[in-house]
């Protein structure tokens, strides 16, 4: 059985073989930990990280994501991705995401050819091939490449890599973009983005470390950890955060009593 430093090694093979590479960077943990080792692996003039701005990504993913390409060392470019402005995106059908990592990829090939790097890679690993992943149609389209996943890492592999390379994402919390907080057939506007955004926001200063807020029309419904779930219900914090959701727009506020899972508008 190949340990997590195996598949390290399979990865290092891989991308001296790919050459050059263009990084579909958001700051998470797979991409950070895909840019670091790109980084070490072929230097900073064959790589480069794009990471793209839209109204689905949060300012607070995005200034982290700045910071990590800087820790790194690695150059970073930003480009504006308009997926809101595609029908197939915004009327939010259940192939949502390959309308995005269509526009996404589109825009990163653009780009690495114009600047002579020879692929695009982004960050999936083999825990992606198990839940609905219609964006993994889009790359495949657009000749992305996948190294942790040609490398047969996982999710768990990763995060123990980053940890033994000083990454501060090795225990980060996966995330999705704001997208995933809408039912499919409700449709996405900067509005309703914003409006999920500053929800979640007031949570992650209340100290919480798991958390979605689900768009459901008029309700909100949140999703916790099932260790923090006990807590929401503290009076105090409850009050406080029925009266911001209230003034952020919704009209009822519900706590999710199966607490957080990945996946769960793929659910029913």
């Amino acid at each position: 059985m190949q340990t997590a430093q195996d598949k390290y090694l399979k990865l290092q093979e891989i991308l001296r073989e790919m050459g050059s590479l263009l990084v579909a960077f958001s700051g998470g943990v797979d991409s950070t930990f895909l840019l670091k080792a790109a980084f070490d692996t072929l230097g900073a003039e064959r790589v480069l990280a794009v990471t793209a701005t839209s109204p689905t990504y949060p300012e607070s993913e995005l200034a982290e994501a700045k910071r990590l390409a800087t820790r790194i060392g690695a150059r970073q470019e930003l480009v504006v991705s308009n997926e809101l402005e595609i029908p197939g995106f915004r009327h939010n059908p259940k192939d949502r995401c390959y309308h995005c990592k269509s526009e996404l990829f589109r825009i990163c090939t653009e780009k690495a050819r114009d600047n002579g790097f020879a692929f695009v890679a982004d960050g999936s690993n083999t825990d992606d091939l198990g839940d609905y992943r219609p964006g993994r149609t889009a790359a495949c389209e657009l000749k992305v490449r996948s190294p942790l996943l040609e490398a047969g890492l996982s999710k768990g592999d990763i995060r123990e890599l980053s940890r033994g390379l000083g990454l501060p994402t090795w225990d980060k919390q996966a995330y999705a973009c704001l997208a995933s907080r809408f039912p499919y057939g409700t449709e996405i506007t900067e509005q309703r983005l914003n409006q999920v955004e500053r929800c979640e926001e007031f949570l992650k200063g209340e100290g919480f470390t798991v958390y979605r807020v689900r768009f459901h029309l008029e309700s909100a419904r949140i999703e916790l950890s099932e260790a923090e779930l006990p807590r929401m219900l503290e009076p105090s914090l409850r009050g406080r955060t029925i009266e911001f959701f209230r003034a952020a727009g919704f009209t009822y506020v519900s706590l999710d009593l199966q607490g957080y899972r990945t996946g769960s508008m793929n659910e029913g």
